[in-house]
Parts: structure tokens; sequence; C-alpha cells
């Protein structure tokens, strides 16, 4: 009994060390796409921030019974998340940061950070706020903490960010159906680092590369960004490199670090620099065989062959102010210019959804009204009335959905053949269900147009033609009508002679060495 006893003492006591060496590790992040070339403004109130236990909730390689979880004791602090749009008030980001570094000094020491950003913030009176934001954490968790970074393909990666972050990587597919692959990446890259106790990696090239495209331009889905990404993967498999990334970054975000970016990291110096330089130049030899995802054309050229075409649903991309691109989402132009054609003035004529126009006067209208009754109000150009006014709108309301404080109410109204989502704050439609929960059947309509750029998987599965229309707005696709003035120049495209640029390694410092 007493030798038991004595066992079982032993197994508490080993029990009880292992936990104690288990990495402490901190979660933190803010993530949004902003354009400056958009009048709107983003507010605290436009992230959806996860405090605490909550941020578990979006990681699924971190649930309860995952390995990974297991292998840490975890600290999350706060982790923010809004739908693109205009810049970040600075309120608004002083507001989300201060919590986060409050949170952060509640547990300190940390052995290392998963900092999960997107990489395209803009905020007001800062050129680099996640640069901005990693040396405010750094500042509270000390230089040896090792900061594992996860980002979005689109994001901008400054020299200030990269010198503070140890390890980083980024989504290899746009769309982007690997985002959680690419954090769960990232966690296992720090997790792998500090179980090791290898910790930093001994070396980190950064190349900038002169270049600035629309991710309508650099799709995965199609070449060149499918085979230049397929190139990423294999050279992270080669002994002493552990992550490898391309970032194409930003164009909607008239600001120095908004250019394309290769990095990698590693311990072996000759084949880290190699992998850098290798992927650089991959990203710099094709730059003139990116086209865009799919046909484009201007409104009306998109909207005569939509109703041309016998492929059904016809969608036409409302590209110039899509939501999911930094755009207000209320720019009326492109529902004026349809509403303005002959053949929708009829109910008879041929079906067309409009996704959508925020228009919190008519939705109020319609709160009282019935199905079937006709309602005019007030949508759009709210934020964005640059390119048209504020449409009064009046139709027959065909449904309404009401929301609560997460789910804003929704309202269908038909004027002649076209039926036109309202919604009471902006909102992407990017999901079958966003349409059939309002009554719609986008599959059997004749045409489809979403406010979106290249189509999310369900749009795409589901078109019957589909092309991307230039339309004006925030996240115009016409590069040249936005009207750079603070961008490192020469860039491609907008100087399409320049000479070709260095794309030698630069190796930056190590955290603990600045």
């Amino acid at each position: 009994m007493k030798n038991l006893l004595g066992f079982a003492l032993i197994l508490l006591f080993v029990s009880c060390q292992k936990e104690k060496e288990l990495p402490r590790i901190a979660i933190a992040g803010l993530a949004i796409e902003s354009s400056t070339f958009s009048p709107a403004r983003s507010t605290a109130e436009s992230f959806k921030a996860r405090i605490g236990e909550d941020v578990f909730n979006y990681y699924p390689f971190l649930a309860d019974s995952s390995e990974n979880k297991a292998r840490a004791q975890w600290f999350p602090t706060l982790r923010g998340h809004a739908i693109p749009g205009g810049m970040v008030t600075r309120d608004a980001y002083d507001s989300l940061v201060n919590v986060t570094l409050e949170m952060l000094k509640e547990n300190l020491p940390y052995d290392g950070l998963f900092f999960d950003i997107h990489g395209a913030m803009s905020v007001e009176g800062l050129d680099d706020p996640e640069g901005d934001f990693i040396i405010k954490v750094r500042e509270v968790v000390g230089e040896e903490t090792l900061i594992s970074t996860s980002m979005d393909l689109h994001g901008n990666v400054s020299q200030t960010l990269a010198e503070n972050t140890d390890l980083i990587t980024c989504y290899r597919m746009a769309p982007h159906e690997d985002a959680l692959e690419s954090k769960q990446r990232a966690v296992e890259n720090l997790l792998d680092r500090l179980e090791s106790g290898k910790g930093k990696p001994a070396y980190k090239a950064w190349i900038p590369v002169p270049i600035l495209l629309p991710g309508e331009k650099t799709s995965t889905r199609i070449e060149p960004g499918k085979s230049l990404y397929a190139k990423v993967d294999p050279e992270t498999q080669k002994e002493g490199v552990i992550d490898a990334a391309i970032w194409i970054g930003y164009a909607w975000a008239d600001e120095p670090r908004n250019h394309a970016v290769v990095m990698v990291t590693g311990d072996d110096e000759n084949q880290v620099k190699e992998s850098a330089e290798y992927l650089a130049k991959s990203l710099w030899e094709v730059r003139n065989d990116f086209e865009f995802v799919a046909p484009v054309a201007y409104l009306d050229e998109s909207l005569e062959m939509a109703l041309n075409s016998e492929n059904k649903p016809f969608v036409i991309s409302d590209m110039g102010d899509n939501p999911t691109a930094g755009g207000a989402g209320d720019v009326t132009w492109t529902l004026n210019e349809i509403l303005k054609r002959p053949e929708f003035q009829s109910e008879n004529g041929p079906e067309l959804i409009y996704a959508s126009i925020p228009g919190p006067d008519l939705i109020e209208k319609a709160k009282n009204a019935q199905i079937g009754e006709e309602i005019s109000g007030l949508v759009g150009a709210i934020v964005d009335d640059r390119f048209a006014p504020p449409l009064n709108l009046k139709g027959k309301l065909l449904s309404l959905e009401i929301g609560d404080q997460d789910a804003k109410t929704e309202a269908v109204v038909q004027v002649g053949s076209i039926k036109i989502i309202v919604t009471e704050k902006r909102k992407p439609y990017h999901r079958e269900s966003d349409f059939t929960n309002l009554g719609l059947n986008p599959r059997e309509t004749d045409i489809l147009v979403v406010k979106i750029g290249y189509l999310v998987p369900e749009l795409y599965d589901l078109r019957g033609d589909w092309i991307m229309a230039l339309t004006p707005g925030g996240v115009d696709q016409d590069l040249e009508r936005l009207g750079y003035q603070r961008i490192q120049r020469p860039m491609f495209p907008l100087d399409p002679d320049m000479p070709d640029p260095d794309l030698s390694a630069r190796w930056i410092k190590a955290s603990n060495n600045l």
C-alpha cells in the first residue's frame, strides 16, 4: 500500500512538473482591410471582438479536444475582426489596442504569442498600423517572447512588422479557402519552435517586390497565380526553412508599405536566401501575365451580355463598391443605371436581383408596412455620394427579415422586374442562404448583381455565366483612376516600363537584436 501511495505521489509530481513546463502562449490580433480611397470610416463597433475564452471559438484547431490545445497554456486576449471598410478611426484603433495590451499585462510572462492579423488595416494618422501594433505588443511582452504572425496574402509586410515578428506566414489561396489552415500552420510553427528549444529563427529574408495588383487579378484559381503559389510549399519542405510566403499586398491604400513582399524564415542562411530570391524572381517574371479572373467590361456592356445570355444566372460583379475589399457598400451609381434600363421597367421583364444597398430610412418604412404593399424611402449614398446621390426607392415590399443586434434587418423591394435587397447596414452577400432566407432564388434568376469582386466559392459554383463590371467606388479596379500620391514609385503596373528591381534578400534583424 505504501509503495502504491508513493508511486501515485510520483505520478502527481511528474504531472505537475509537466504542466509547469508547458509553454505559456498569448493570442492577440486585429483584422480588417481598409481602403484609404473610401470616405467611409470603421469604428470600434465595426469589429467583432472576441475576448478571452471566446477567442477559442474562432479556432477549431485550438478546441478543447485538440492536440494543439494540450501543448501549451493559452492566454487569449482580444481578437477583433471587421468586414473590409474605410480607414479605422484613431480612437477605435487606440481603444482596441489598449484593451489588448492591458489583457496581455495580466498574465505575463509569455514564451510565445500568436499574432493573428490581416495586414491591410489603415488607421487615421498611421502609415503602418500593424507595425505600430506589434511594437506596442513587444513593449509589453518583451523581446524574448516568440511571436508567430498569420496574415492574409492581401496584407502588407513592412520592415517594422518583419523585424518585430519571429515567425510569419500567410494564406496561399485566393479566394481564401485555406485561411484556418494557414492560422493553424502559424500556431504549430510556434509550438514546434518552443518545444524543440530552437526559438527564434536564425535568419529572416525580406524582399519588397514593386508590384501592386488587386486580388481580382491575382487569384490562385487561374494562372499565373495558381502556379506561382504552388511554388511556395515545396520551399518550406527544404532543410533549414521554417516557412515561406508571398504577399500580393493591398491595392486600395495609398501608403508607402503597399506593395508585394516575399519573406522566408529559417536556420540555414543559404537556403533561406535561395528560397526567398527564387520566389521573388518567380513573382516578378509573371507580372505581365496577371489578368482579371473573369471577363471585365464597363456596366452597360456587362448588362447587354447578361440580357443576351442563355446561361442563368448571369452574375455581374459590381466591383468598385465591393464591401469585402473595403468599399463603402452604399454607392448608388450602379443601381441607378440599372433602374434606368427599359428592359426592367415591367414586372414581366428579365428578373434581376441586386445585392445590396443600405437604406435605414426605407427599412423603417418597411417595418411599418405589409408584405405586398408599395413603400418608398431613401437608400444609399449616406457614406459615399461622390458618384451618385441617395435614391428615393419606390416599389413593392416582397419580404422583410427582422434582425437582432448582430444580424440587421433586410428587405426586398421590387421595382419593375428588379428585386433589390435593402439592408439596415451594409452587408456582403456570399451564400445562397443569404438570398433564400429572403425568399429569393439566385439559381433561377436571370441576372444576379452582387457588390463583390471575384466570386466566393458558393457564388462561383451557382453561376451560369459571370462578368466583373468596372464600376466606380472606393475599391475601383481601374487603378489609374484612384490617384495614388504616396506609394513608392516606380510601381508595376502603374509604371509599366520600369527597370527590373533589386530582388536580392534583405536580412531582417532578429526581434531581440533591433
